[in-house]
């Protein structure tokens, strides 16, 4: 599958797959090393509540009254967002050129006509350092598209 066919990208991720594995490198770069990630103070946020979603996301979420979470790691051209739903689990794959990122009461991400909201709750707190780090990535990386005439 390539990555131009794959125009969803969210992939289940409850068994591995070489071929999104693969697709995921391609898009938005290869984890950061054991030491980079050191060096960065980590890449991987803790898990989030989510609040909200698209109507396009509820698919990937549990339906009852559960509590649905979630978690994000960086890498150098995109994020992967982590989703459980009951025993499954599924990664967004969102490249920085297409990230959205709207801090109101919490902070939502989007991408590719979907969203999520994070719940501003303790968790969330735990996450602002992470999250101020995600945005500077996003910063850094646009600047090296950001053209001067």
């Amino acid at each position: 599958m390539s990555i131009k066919g794959f125009n969803r990208l969210i992939l289940d991720s409850t068994h591995p797959n070489k071929e999104h594995k693969q697709m995921i490198n391609d898009l938005i770069g290869k984890s950061y090393s054991f030491i980079e990630s050191i060096k960065m103070g980590g890449v991987g946020s803790k898990r989030m509540i989510i609040e909200e979603t698209s109507p396009n996301m509820k698919q990937y979420l549990n339906l009852i009254s559960d509590i649905n979470y979630s978690n994000i790691e960086m890498r150098s051209d995109g994020i992967l967002v982590y989703i459980n739903k009951g025993l499954k689990n599924f990664i967004w794959v969102i490249p920085y050129y297409q990230l959205v990122i709207y801090k109101t009461n919490g902070t939502s991400i989007h991408a590719q006509g979907k969203f999520i909201h994070f719940k501003n709750n303790m968790p969330f707190k735990e996450n602002k350092p992470f999250l101020n780090k995600l945005l500077d990535a996003k910063v850094k990386y646009d600047e090296r598209f950001n053209f001067q005439f």
